[in-house]
């Protein structure tokens, strides 16, 4: 019987033989290669895989990368001099004298409810079709949302269904730039008027898209933005809250902070260690490394944005020919940021449904996604008592709906083999 080498310490312990684990290492990389071949071993006459087109990519480039490094080698790696600086640029950017960084979008909604001072019983209107952010920040508040519903060729709110939701308890109007195109902010505000009703700008979708010529992030009491890896620029996550009213700011920024009155970077100024707190908030600092990211992403966000209206632009010109596929109306005092490029079906003109199209166009490695159900179906919003039939144009235009990818990086090319793709689902 073949004696087993074995390797001892010095303190008698037994250690793996170098050989053994060499062995094992060999064995372990010939099963992933048989699993996953390299491309040089697939069969001489196999067709060429495209690249899957997901619906949404960020761009990280060498300059980003340096500025989160030299971040890092700095002495405040959260709530330091780059939060700051993020928070003037990107306000600057959106026509706002305020930005209050936090952890994600959805912090940025919540934060904009805790500065209204909402109370149990208030209500917040919201659209039916938006990300259930937007409605679950008035819950977190112990307010009810109220959902009023959209039109059907934008997916915006639809002004006069949320004015006849306006109730003696409303105290707030959330809506939603949808894909990137503002809502009808003057109109909204004729409804709101005098009736003290607060309206927040979730423009999650749309930095840079614009309203009569005003800015998103200027058109509401306070603006929302969130900084996803999908959406225009990124900090791996966060979200900012963008005002002209000092109060709100000062209000949101003890909030992302435990609800402390300052932060470390000021006490360190002010040489003291000395804080209250004087309500209840939470942790949703973004911190300086992530920020770093973000003030360097603002750097190309005019360019990206403008990629993003091009991009738009060929699937609006390939589309004209598919009577099946019809894509979202942008209003003429608008433009449009283009987060999502959402197309409604004609279902009748097609074979199968929106489910058979969103499988065969990731069979054809393309990222389609659906944005979004209308929230109060949703198992948790049917427990507090929403059926359907509430917005019948949001359920109605639902079943029709599907996201295309579209991200700066996107190709003609790329634009033409989605259109491809979608032709051939005509009847």
């Amino acid at each position: 019987m073949r004696k087993s080498a074995v390797l001892k310490s010095k303190d008698g312990a037994v250690a793996e033989q170098p050989k053994t684990r060499r062995r094992d290492a060999r064995a372990l990389h010939a099963v992933l290669e048989q699993a996953y071949p390299r491309k040089s071993d697939a069969p001489a006459n196999a067709a060429p895989s495209k690249p899957f087109l997901p619906y949404g990519r960020q761009q990280i480039d060498e300059a980003d990368i340096q500025a989160v490094i030299e971040t890092l080698s700095s002495d405040w790696l959260t709530t330091g001099p780059m939060v700051a600086k993020f928070e003037k640029a990107f306000a600057q950017f959106c026509g706002c004298a305020e930005g209050v960084a936090v952890n994600s979008g959805t912090a940025a909604l919540h934060a904009a409810m805790r500065a209204l001072r909402l109370q149990p019983g208030d209500e917040v209107i919201v659209p039916a079709i938006t990300f259930a952010a937007s409605a679950n920040a008035a819950i977190y508040e112990g307010a009810s949302p109220v959902f009023a519903d959209v039109e059907a060729d934008t997916l915006l709110i639809d002004v006069e269904s949320a004015a006849e939701r306006i109730t003696a308890k409303t105290r707030a109007i959330v809506a939603v730039d949808y894909g990137g195109q503002p809502a009808d902010y003057d109109a909204l505000r004729r409804i709101a008027r005098n009736k003290n009703i607060a309206i927040v700008e979730d423009a999650c979708h749309a930095p840079g898209a614009t309203y009569k010529g005003r800015l998103a992030g200027s058109l509401a009491d306070i603006a929302c933005f969130s900084f996803h890896p999908v959406k225009h620029l990124t900090t791996c996550e966060g979200g900012m809250s963008v005002t002209d009213v000092p109060e709100y700011a000062a209000h949101m920024r003890r909030f992302r902070n435990h609800g402390i009155d300052s932060d470390a970077r000021k006490r360190e100024s002010e040489g003291t260690f000395a804080y209250d707190m004087v309500e209840l908030g939470y942790n949703y600092r973004l911190s300086d490394v992530q920020c770093a990211l973000g003030l360097s992403q603002l750097n190309r966000l005019p360019q990206w944005i403008a990629r993003r209206r091009q991009v738009a632009a060929w699937y609006d010109d390939m589309l004209r020919d598919l009577p099946h596929v019809r894509p979202l109306r942008v209003h003429a005092d608008r433009t449009n940021a283009y987060h999502l490029y959402v197309v409604r079906f004609d279902l009748a003109a097609m074979r199968g449904d929106r489910r058979e199209a969103f499988g065969a166009l990731r069979a054809a490695g393309i990222g389609a996604n659906v944005h979004y159900s209308p929230v109060y179906l949703h198992s948790y919003y049917r427990q507090r008592g929403f059926q359907p039939g509430y917005c019948p144009v949001a359920e109605a235009v639902y079943p029709q709906m599907l996201t295309l990818p579209l991200f700066p990086a996107m190709t003609q090319a790329d634009v033409a083999r989605v259109v491809e793709a979608l032709a051939a689902l005509k009847r």
